[in-house]
């Protein structure tokens, strides 16, 4: 039999089983990495109701993440060659570095990667921005200014200059890490 609590947040549900069953119960594991969510929660009573029974008791539980920070930041995007030098004006007054993904809409590689560097963004939200540039909507003074040959390419910009790029030709993962890499070398 279920019953909901008075606290919207926790369901009880209590039933009986034999005891041979509990002891199997008692190895099962949480597994609780998500940050938010909801998990079971298995309490026992040890008294024995009538013959070997056990009363069981489930509690569904409600658990939250830090939510001061955010999971994703959305990438700024850029759209033509004055847009960069205010962004690259505005980085060097508050000597931060800049990363800007370079893609375009067709680019497979670029539209998977565009929501790993989001939440990448998240990480360090106060300390580096992210900015996108679709190559396919912009001047092509502006692709030329980045020195563009292929996509997806995530470039490091600090002082008004290019510093480092990653070519992402191969897997997501290893992109991020090497952006990852990239970010704390210079911040």
């Amino acid at each position: 039999m279920a019953a909901l609590a008075s606290n919207p947040q926790m369901l009880t549900r209590q039933g009986h089983s034999n005891y041979k069953k509990e002891q199997f119960w008692r190895k099962e594991s949480l597994n609780t990495e998500k940050k938010c969510g909801f998990f079971c929660v298995k309490v026992y009573n040890h008294e024995k109701l009538g013959r070997s029974q056990v009363e069981k008791e489930w509690r569904l539980k409600a658990f939250w993440s830090n939510v001061s920070q955010p999971e994703t930041v959305e990438m700024v995007p850029i759209n033509d060659v004055d847009e960069l030098e205010a962004v690259l004006s505005d980085a060097r007054n508050l000597s931060q570095p800049i990363i800007i993904e370079w893609m375009a809409s067709w680019c497979r590689k670029c539209i998977y990667l565009k929501p790993k560097l989001e939440k990448l963004a998240a990480e360090y939200n106060n300390r580096t921005k992210f900015y996108y540039v679709d190559v396919n909507k912009v001047p092509q003074t502006l692709v030329k200014r980045g020195n563009i040959s292929k996509m997806p390419t995530i470039q490091l910009w600090k002082e008004g200059e290019m510093q480092e790029e990653v070519i992402g030709g191969h897997k997501g993962w290893l992109v991020i890490e090497e952006v990852r890499e990239l970010i704390n070398k210079y911040v």
